[in-house]
């Protein structure tokens, strides 16, 4: 039972859209999947009709008044897809969660209880490098990571890599890279080209980009104020096909790296942030000595390389 992390910290990316209709592809292949929504915005519990103002049981309560996880589960519209939401409580966390000596493991703890429920486990990350992302982070097996194919959209890769990388180190050293996503992609621009290309070179040996893009389209923006995921609002479109796409190639990458028993660098090494393909990439050039702000987490790890520059 994979737990996946879609996430990076820079907004605007398709996270949220990434993290809903992949879970929803997933749900529609007969997976039992549920969707963690840990980002204070809260869009994942709205994008899928529920109030967040109307959510008293969310996971705030979860993490931070030590509710049982099992009671903040809801079923969605869709068979097989389920729900642990956010509510109007969950800005205030990364604050309350400073002082926590357990502040890393709140969420790995919580979700003991639900793993054997359910074929996957997503969560929607904040868009930032902070303690809840920390908590998403140490509580999963891999990382999925959407991204744009804009110049812009690389610059926050370092980062997120140093972020892997530092939590292999101190907290979750079985944590691997699943791959990367385009999404709001449009292949009709030169640009959107030429960074696809930069980056499929760049991670070449080191992580798998997925092959399935996901296409810029009105219908995918229109469907959260329907409250439905795309293969429902749109079932023939071509964000569905795409999402219904993702999730055989996630099925295929995750299946593979359990049979393959990926794991995470040794904690004692300082040389690479380990993929589900079992290579690893490269890492040059210092961190420093404190890792994201509010982890209490510190780290003499390496860096791993800079995104590609496209000219």
């Amino acid at each position: 039972m994979p737990v996946i992390s879609i996430a990076n910290q820079k907004g605007g990316v398709g996270k949220t859209t990434s993290a809903i209709n992949l879970a929803s592809a997933l749900a529609e292949r007969g997976k039992k999947v549920l969707l963690v929504d840990l980002d204070p915005q809260g869009n994942a519990t709205t994008s899928l009709g529920f109030n967040r103002s109307e959510v008293f049981i969310s996971i705030y309560e979860v993490l931070m008044e030590g509710m049982d996880a099992e009671s903040a589960v809801f079923p969605t519209i869709q068979d097989n897809l389920f729900l642990l939401p956010a509510n109007e409580n969950l800005p205030g966390a990364e604050v309350q969660l400073t002082d926590r000596p357990d502040r890393a493991y709140l969420l790995k703890h919580a979700l003991i209880n639900v793993y054997s429920r359910f074929d996957y486990i997503l969560i929607d990350c904040p868009p930032s490098l902070g303690i809840l992302t920390i908590n998403s982070l140490t509580a999963s097996d891999g990382v999925l990571v959407p991204m744009q194919a804009e110049f812009l959209a690389l610059e926050g890769l370092t980062q997120l890599l140093k972020t892997i990388s530092i939590v292999q180190e101190n907290l979750n050293p079985s944590l691997v890279v699943y791959g990367v996503l385009f999404t709001m992609y449009d292949g009709r621009t030169r640009l959107t080209r030429e960074v696809e290309n930069e980056v499929r070179d760049y991670f070449k040996g080191r992580a798998v980009v997925f092959e399935n893009v996901i296409p810029r389209t009105v219908r995918l923006a229109e469907a959260p104020s329907h409250g439905v995921p795309i293969t429902l609002y749109a079932s023939k479109s071509n964000a569905s096909e795409a999402f219904r796409n993702l999730a055989l190639e996630v099925i295929n990458v995750t299946e593979t790296s359990v049979r393959e028993g990926a794991q995470g660098p040794d904690p004692g090494k300082h040389e690479s942030v380990e993929t589900a393909g079992g290579a690893a990439a490269d890492t040059k050039g210092e961190i420093g000595d404190v890792a994201p702000s509010g982890t209490g987490v510190t780290d003499q790890t390496e860096s791993p390389p800079a995104p590609p520059v496209v000219s």
